[in-house]
């Protein structure tokens, strides 16, 4: 399972990328405003020069027609964007005209099998069922990312999922666990997934132990 970054603050995403592991990002309009009074094309440039992989950004409009105009332009801000269309019927439409332009599409806002049978149907590259709104109204999010991944396995699909609202650590290892192909997560998951009391603790010790005997004195000189 790769990871992506659910974020539009372009310097958690440079932190992360320097980590190492991960693969792309994801951004909407609510992640963007939080960056305050920014030039989203530009941000998203931004992003897709640091990023290695895909980054998702969102279109605005409602409307098939609106969606797929919008979609030409940002497509074409770098080659490593992706267009998030939300799993509405203007949404699959317009998803099935981007796809045969070729224009990589990751349908957003999925909340049940059937949005995300059709968004296969479709042509989406990436299918993103949102785990934590669904865990928020009483349902198994994770439930439903194994059901789309089961389905697009079956039948050989060449969609892939993305576990979106992953609200903690624990989302993570159930997407795993689902066989999600990306889990996109925030800055803050993607910190804790690291952390550990044990680790700590661990190296203190460890430290506390050679300098018992060796005082400062690092392993390797210089």
């Amino acid at each position: 399972m790769k990871f992506f970054l659910d974020t539009a603050n372009i310097e958690h995403i440079k932190r992360a990328v320097r980590l190492g592991v991960i693969h792309g990002v994801t951004t909407n309009p609510s992640l963007v405003s939080k960056e305050g009074e920014v030039n989203y094309q530009g941000l998203v440039k931004d992003i897709c020069a640091v990023v290695p992989g895909p980054v998702s950004a969102e279109v605005l409009s409602t409307d098939a027609d609106g969606m797929v105009s919008e979609a030409r332009k940002i497509s074409g801000w770098a080659e490593n964007i992706v267009v998030k269309i939300p799993a509405t019927l203007e949404g699959i439409e317009a998803t099935s005209v981007l796809s045969k332009e070729n224009i990589k599409v990751n349908l957003t806002l999925c909340f049940s099998l059937n949005q995300a049978m059709l968004g296969a149907a479709a042509g989406a590259t990436f299918i993103s069922p949102f785990v934590g709104r669904l865990d928020d109204i009483g349902e198994d999010g994770m439930q439903l990312v194994a059901e789309v991944v089961n389905y697009l396995e079956y039948y050989q699909l060449p969609s892939q999922v993305i576990a979106s609202s992953i609200r903690h650590t624990q989302h993570c290892l159930l997407a795993a666990k689902a066989r999600a192909h990306v889990a996109t997560v925030p800055y803050k998951v993607l910190l804790q997934m690291v952390n550990h009391p044990l680790t700590d603790i661990g190296v203190e010790r460890f430290l506390n132990d050679w300098k018992s005997i060796f005082g400062n004195t690092a392993i390797v000189s210089k």
